[in-house]
């Protein structure tokens, strides 16, 4: 079954779901720099995937909505190719869209993020669309960042590394060039109790203050069934958030 795609329906249509209390959902990734093995679109080809995936099996009413390719990547923007939006740039066009969706009479919107970098952007425009158009608003990922306190397979799987690189083997192998894949796990964090990826003190940083590949873990060993195995955890997961958001009240 495909996922309801809302450039695709009529406004009758969306009316419809209205009526109904359905969820939006709306896949949000970058345009960055992933190593030199990955593509610059590999987070935004993940979130859409997940999201269309996940809807086109949830119970719930649900619609997709236009993704947005292109966030907030400052942490990327030495590499040629990144394409960063400031948040000043950014959080007119999330305002746009929620205000758009409260004239659709959609109530629920899911931001499902396939970018570490835009997650506090995001944590903030939920807050303000909350405040401006009384949705309710909710902050999803495929994957929670190691460095916001998720679990993948290695501490320092951060960008482009095995996990990221074995779905992109199963989503897109045509994309991978692992020929050209290369590790940079920055064990000099482990001289830090405090300070560091998911710990209690979190700091500012850029990919290239761990080495000039822009990679931050270790895709060595990555592989198109570990990748099947992770989009399905993801897939998995999302769909039971969006049961849960459904029935979800403040």
């Amino acid at each position: 079954m495909k996922a309801p795609l809302w450039q695709e329906l009529t406004s009758g249509e969306l009316a419809n779901l209205a009526d109904i209390d359905a969820i939006a959902v709306l896949p949000i990734g970058s345009i960055e720099q992933h190593g030199p093995h990955l593509p610059l679109g590999t987070d935004t080809i993940i979130a859409e995937s997940v999201a269309h995936t996940g809807i086109a099996k949830a119970t719930m009413p649900t619609v997709a909505l236009p993704t947005i390719s292109m966030a907030l990547s400052s942490e990327h923007i030495w590499a040629k190719g990144t394409i960063s939006i400031p948040p000043g740039q950014l959080f007119p066009l999330l305002d746009s869209i929620g205000a758009a969706l409260a004239r659709a009479g959609i109530k629920r919107l899911v931001f499902l993020n396939g970018h570490g970098g835009n997650s506090a952007a995001l944590r903030v425009a939920s807050r303000e669309l909350r405040l401006s158009y009384g949705l309710l608003t909710f902050v999803a990922h495929p994957h929670i960042p190691v460095d916001q306190g998720g679990a993948t397979s290695g501490p320092f799987e951060i960008h482009a590394g095995h996990q990221e690189t074995s779905i992109m083997l199963h989503l897109r192998p045509e994309l991978v060039r692992m020929e050209l894949a290369e590790k940079c796990v920055p064990h000099w964090l482990d001289n830090y109790q405090m300070v560091g990826f998911g710990k209690p003190v979190s700091f500012g940083w850029t990919s290239d203050d761990f080495g000039k590949n822009g990679v931050i873990g270790d895709p060595a060993g990555a592989n198109a069934a570990a990748g099947a195995t992770a989009f399905l955890r993801a897939v998995n997961s999302f769909q039971s958030a969006l049961e849960e958001i459904a029935r979800f009240y403040l």
